[in-house]
């Protein structure tokens, strides 16, 4: 499981694994991140309080904006509540998977 990227690519798009910090101070990308049990994760954070889904929309767009992609083509599909969340991002898997690799280096 350590080996394993914090995303993989599936039909139409790229599925991410991330690690959300709301109120964090600012909103970034903090590179990747090891949980306790080996997954790999995408950890970010951002400023917004996780109080009527502002952390989750604040997070959709850093991941849109972060990948050159429009908001309407990042959904949350699991994790609405938690720290731990799964995005379906839509559009071409490698560019996609190319694009958050450089992201999540450069933080």
């Amino acid at each position: 499981m350590a080996d394993e990227p914090a995303w993989r690519a599936v039909g139409g798009g790229l599925t991410v694994t991330v690690r959300l910090t709301p109120r964090g101070g600012r909103d970034a990308l903090d590179g990747l991140a090891q949980l306790s049990d080996g997954r790999r994760v995408v950890a970010a954070r951002v400023r917004a309080v996780p109080e009527a889904g502002a952390a989750n929309a604040a997070l959709l767009t850093l991941i849109a904006d972060a990948l050159g992609v429009a908001r309407r083509d990042v959904e949350l599909v699991a994790g609405a509540t938690g720290r731990l969340k799964t995005l379906h991002v839509t559009g071409d898997p490698a560019a996609l998977a190319a694009a958050l690799s450089k992201a999540t280096e450069t933080a």
